[in-house]
């Protein structure tokens, strides 16, 4: 379409699904709908992996000083039961309990035996429960109750899990536990005797765990 009387030429042309207005000399270039929803998306994505760049994983070896604490009780068979992060749950003296639960267990860490005693519970009545030696991350030494719980959900299904209960708030409380730190849970034996230990792994600027 021509311009009279000195009113600009405007002419639309489509090329391959981009959309150029002409006004005189300038050219102003629109991407199409679906491109720009694309696009930023795609700056939104950089700009979370900028904020909540995920660090290597903590290494699953336990660290030396907590090997020493275990030879000088005269430990064995060392094993790693969970990693995990805390939850509020977790740090929160109303609960007074860490959830460990059993679909992130990473190996088998209780006898026959101490599988069957810890199912005979449930949650209407008081659950069977064992008395465990717990290192924690200070290298301080205490007991605290392991039982086996059903956690039911609004949907109607239930989670299964272990617990660890009784003294866990003075734990939690003692070695500075908090909401999103990642902690490990091992597994030893003194004369056959199931023993605990709790490391924190805590993440330096580096991007590199190290243990409290």
């Amino acid at each position: 379409m021509d311009v009279v009387d000195g009113e600009m030429k405007i002419e639309k042309e489509y090329d391959q699904g981009f959309r150029v207005e002409h006004k005189g000399d300038d050219h102003q270039g629109r991407l199409p709908k679906s491109s720009k929803i694309k696009k930023k998306k795609q700056k939104m994505a950089t700009r979370c992996d900028q904020r909540y760049t995920t660090p290597p994983p903590p290494p699953l070896d336990l660290p030396i000083k907590f090997k020493k604490r275990i030879r000088a009780f005269g430990g064995s068979d060392i094993a790693l039961v969970i990693q995990k992060c805390l939850f509020k749950t977790d740090v929160s003296s109303g609960h007074n309990r860490l959830s460990i639960p059993l679909n992130q267990i990473r190996q088998t860490f209780l006898t026959p035996q101490e599988t069957e005693f810890l199912n005979s519970g449930n949650n209407e009545r008081k659950c069977s429960e064992m008395e465990v030696m717990l290192i924690e991350p200070s290298l301080r030494r205490d007991t605290i109750s392991l039982r086996k719980w059903e956690m039911k959900k609004a949907s109607g299904s239930a989670t299964l899990m272990y617990v660890l209960v009784g003294k866990w708030n003075s734990v939690a409380w003692r070695n500075a536990l908090r909401e999103d730190e990642t902690v490990q849970l091992w597994s030893f034996r003194i004369n056959s005797k199931l023993c605990l230990a709790l490391v924190k792994r805590r993440a330096k600027s580096n991007g590199y765990f190290i243990e409290f």
